[in-house]
């Protein structure tokens, strides 16, 4: 019996597969060895996540337009590695490689989803410093709470419904080349290349998309950080010349994490082989999930000491619990 069914839109005939084949890690070497590792960064960004959001969510001082970004930040590297993970231990784990077509296209939408929003909340990030930096009296007057959650709201839906426009382009080409995709999920990419026509319109979606949620924010991290540098080398007195450098520390962590390998490989294109581009991408994806709360629990001020009260609190309770 054929995968692929005839579907009758606008007197049209759509040729959609019943399912795809994930290629996943199928062809490389030792690939068992990576459940663990992804089962372990699972953990991670799980525990990791779930704490940063607990920790502003309870600790009035963390209440600010900074962490109100660091919590949506936490929220979606929550739900990306949730929609991204668990279905790479399936097939590492099970050698589940088949997947509905319905299905793949929902895991699709969430993937991509999550990882937009984690994109465009970075940008968010670098335009905080931007304005805390080169505008530091007007910061309050201009980065407010209620700004903040109006923004990172409207990130939320924009990200949502551009994603939602390539899966829909997705939806509307026929499939005659095969079944197999050649990525660790359901990609936009590696599904568009299984159409029958060579130039469909999702190849402009799947050119337009990236660029949209990758390079942009890039672009625009860079230019802000071009005003910050400026403006922290217009600082005369070196000390908060340091100060100031050293706010940005941790965001500049997470960008470099976050962007440098994921640019890097997508640079590279066809010059990168399958399987290394399997293995880079995979990691670019589940590694930052699991570093920006390590990161941000390191590397700022406010949030370290945050956590050096809860210890004490906790640590006060349990002594007395145990007069």
């Amino acid at each position: 019996m054929s995968p692929l069914n005839s579907t009758s839109i606008n007197n049209a005939s759509i040729v959609r597969p019943e399912f795809f084949v994930i290629s996943g890690f199928a062809g490389i070497p030792h690939a068992n060895y990576y459940y663990v590792f992804l089962s372990f960064v699972y953990a991670v960004s799980l525990l990791g996540n779930a704490f940063v959001m607990f920790m502003i969510y309870t600790d009035h001082r963390l209440h600010t337009p900074k962490y109100i970004v660091v919590f949506n930040l936490a929220l979606s590297d929550l739900c990306g590695s949730t929609a991204l993970v668990p279905q790479m231990l399936d097939t590492l784990l099970f050698k589940s490689h088949l997947i509905s077509y319905t299905a793949c296209l929902t895991h699709m939408f969430f993937v991509f989803w999550f990882l937009s929003v984690q994109s465009f909340i970075l940008a968010l990030l670098s335009y905080d410093r931007f304005v805390a930096i080169c505008f530091p009296l007007r910061y309050n007057e201009i980065v407010t709470n209620k700004s903040m959650f109006v923004i990172t709201t409207i990130l939320w839906i924009f990200s949502g419904t551009a994603t939602s426009i390539a899966v829909i382009f997705i939806d509307k080409i026929s499939f005659c080349k095969s079944i197999v995709v050649n990525s660790f999920f359901c990609d936009h990419g590696a599904v568009q290349l299984l159409a029958c026509d060579e130039h469909p319109p999702s190849a402009i979606i799947n050119w337009t998309h990236p660029v949209t949620i990758l390079w942009v924010p890039v672009f625009f991290i860079t230019c802000t950080y071009v005003c910050i540098g400026r403006a922290i080398f217009k600082i005369a007195d070196a000390s908060e010349r340091l100060k100031a450098m050293k706010t940005c520390t941790s965001h500049l962590i997470l960008v470099s994490v976050f962007y440098l390998p994921i640019c890097t490989t997508f640079a590279m294109g066809s010059a990168i082989e399958l399987n290394a581009w399997i293995v880079n991408m995979s990691l670019t994806t589940v590694l930052p999930p699991m570093l920006n709360p390590i990161i941000y629990s390191l590397k700022t001020e406010e949030f370290t000491e945050c956590i050096k009260k809860l210890y004490r609190r906790k640590k006060i309770n349990f002594a007395v619990r145990n007069k």
